[in-house]
């Protein structure tokens, strides 16, 4: 007999704002199902607002000066319960970290979270060919440290090991600005408000590196000690 496999797959909002309990609740629970949240950054299906998971800087529908607070780091969150396998992706920047986190997920026996970051036709693309290389702008937003890869496996804090795992190498920051600037949603910021935009640029990049040394940091723990 095949083992049934279960995923509830949405959107960033719904699961970081309107469905967080819902989601919060389901993957508390303890029970054996995956959800994958496609992260677009803003809520696509109904205008592009802003949500909890769009970041600073960045326009959007009710942030029309750009975004001033910090994305919600929704998978960082889940990894506080301590039985929650949570993986953050990008199909587009490495394939194999993409299929490993799936296959990880799938195999885990408990709940599971996978945030997998999705270009949006709200983000106004501007390099060539547009939606079409939504593959590519994935990759060009791990390279600059925009988006990072992460996995969290309880399963190795079992055997004394750190059960989370950096996989996104060092970001090329050099290239931070020129990624926003490719983006409608930011470059809007810049010619409506070119003022304002430098200092929230400057704001995001800050926000990005923080959060990647956050990652590094939890990367460098030492498990090996048992309680």
């Amino acid at each position: 007999l095949v083992k049934r496999s279960q995923w509830i797959i949405g959107g960033d909002g719904a699961s970081y704002d309107i469905g967080y309990g819902g989601l919060d609740h389901v993957l508390a629970s303890g029970e054996d199902v995956n959800i994958l949240v496609l992260d677009t950054e803003v809520y696509s299906n109904t205008g592009g607002q802003s949500s909890k998971s769009t970041p600073l800087g960045a326009i959007a529908q009710f942030a029309a000066q750009g975004k001033r607070i910090r994305k919600k780091d929704l998978g960082l969150m889940q990894t506080t319960y301590g039985y929650i396998y949570v993986a953050q992706i990008a199909m587009g920047a490495d394939n194999a970290q993409t299929l490993k986190a799936i296959r990880e997920a799938e195999a885990y026996p408990g709940p599971s979270l996978i945030i997998a970051y999705a270009p949006c036709i709200n983000h106004g693309l501007k390099r060539k060919g547009g939606m079409g290389r939504s593959q590519n702008e994935e990759k060009l937003a791990v390279d600059c440290g925009y988006w990072h890869l992460w996995r969290f496996n309880p399963q190795l804090a079992d055997e004394g090991k750190n059960p989370f795992t950096l996989d996104s190498k060092a970001p090329k920051w050099e290239d931070f600005r020129d990624f926003l600037l490719g983006e409608v949603r930011y470059l809007s910021v810049q010619k409506a408000f070119p003022k304002e935009a430098d200092e929230l640029f400057t704001q995001a990049e800050k926000m990005a590196k923080l959060r990647y040394q956050t990652y590094v940091r939890k990367s460098q723990e030492d498990w090996s000690e048992q309680i």
